[in-house]
This record gives C-alpha cells, structure tokens and sequence, in this order.
C-alpha cells in the first residue's frame, strides 16, 4: 500500500495565490467601476473621444486640469438653492439675481490662510473676465462681518472683487461645502457644473478656459 504523503502548499506558494486572487478582485471591481466597460474591439484612439464626451455645458474634465485638477465636474448641471446674501451695503441678494450670466462662486473667509493664498488670483480672473456675461461672486462667510471682510480685500489687494457677506454661515451648509475655501462655477440658469474644494490658481489659463468654455455653452 502506498504510503506517500499528499503536499501541501508551502507559506511562500500560498501568499502568492493570495496576491493572484486580491489582483483579480481589484481588476473586477475597476472594471465594474469603468462606465465604458472597453472590450476587446475598442482601439486606442477611440477610449479618449469617448472619455470625455462634449457636454452641453461646455464644461467637460478634460478641462480640469493643472491647477484645476482637482476640480469636480459634473456629467449634467445640478440644481442650486437660491442661496441669499448681501452686497457690502446691506442690500439684499440672491443667486437668481445672477440668472442669465455664468457666475463663479467662492466662499471665504478673514481667517481662512488659503483664501487669502488665492484672493488676488480669483481678483485677477475678475479683471480679466469679468462682465456683464461673468462674475466673480466672492462671498465672505466671516462672523465679523463686512467691514472686516472690506479691510482684508483690500489687503490682499483683491479690489477687483465686490464685496459679499453671508456672516450666519447658513450657505455653507445650504451649498454643502466642506471646508473653506470653496468655489463653485454655475451656469446661465442657476445650475451648479462643478466645484473645487481648496485653494486654485484662479488666474491660471486653465481656469481662463474654463470660464471660457461655460461661457461658450449656448443659452
């Protein structure tokens, strides 16, 4: 009879299998990730066209990039609250004011070292771009109010830019933002096209494109 014994896998064997098995649980679930799903037909030159497809906006990833690559586009616009705030008199406003032109929104605020890092930029990108098709809408969400908000423009030498407050802080919550600062880019009907958590180079030609391209998309 015979008596040999069966082998079994050695520690080395076994932690190879498993690296085998995780690679093929990660291929899976990047491919249940890919919305293109690409099979075996699709040539190189055809997965970039259909990576980023020409949106209705104008806005499309392809121009989030360099300083912007951080910058969250979304695949169809998003509806807004009709977020209310005031002009550095007190007058009242609203989002819909606004309707009719692109609008960058930027939530900021005194305290905020990364707002002041990128204030003189979003300022730049007003002198540049700014009419009455565009707007650079810097709101400070500062509980000391507009004339300490007035004082820190002024500073960092951001003149360019209107004066806004929102000093409850309620619009943080009402654009869901997550951190200051936080600028949002809206269409001509009031519609969000995407964001960008954190300091940008506003005045970079990425982000002169980008406007550029929202302001291009037809009404």
């Amino acid at each position: 009879m015979s008596t040999e014994k069966k082998k079994h896998p050695g520690p080395l064997t076994q932690i190879a299998a498993g690296f085998v098995i995780l690679a093929a649980i990660t291929g899976y679930y990047l491919f249940q990730a890919d919305p293109r799903k690409a099979g075996p037909a699709e040539t190189a030159a055809e997965a970039p066209a259909e990576a980023a497809p020409a949106a209705a906006s104008g806005v499309t990833r392809a121009l989030a990039t360099g300083t912007l690559a951080a910058f969250l586009v979304h695949p169809e616009p998003k509806p807004l609250p009709d977020i209310a705030f005031a002009d550095g008199e007190g007058k009242p406003l609203k989002l819909s004011d606004w309707k009719g032109r692109v609008v960058l929104i930027n939530l900021w605020a005194t305290w905020c070292a990364p707002c002041r890092k990128e204030m003189p930029d979003l300022a730049k990108l007003q002198a540049e771009l700014g009419s009455d098709q565009f707007e650079v809408v810097a709101i400070s969400v500062d509980r000391k109010g507009a004339e300490a908000s007035s004082a820190f423009l002024k500073e960092t030498e951001a003149d360019a830019l209107k004066l806004y407050v929102e000093p409850t802080t309620k619009i943080v919550g009402e654009l869901q933002s997550a951190g200051l600062p936080a600028t949002i880019l809206v269409d001509r009907q009031g519609r969000e096209l995407g964001r960008l958590l954190g300091p940008a180079h506003w005045a970079a030609p990425e982000a002169v494109a980008l406007i550029k391209a929202a302001l291009s998309a037809p009404d």
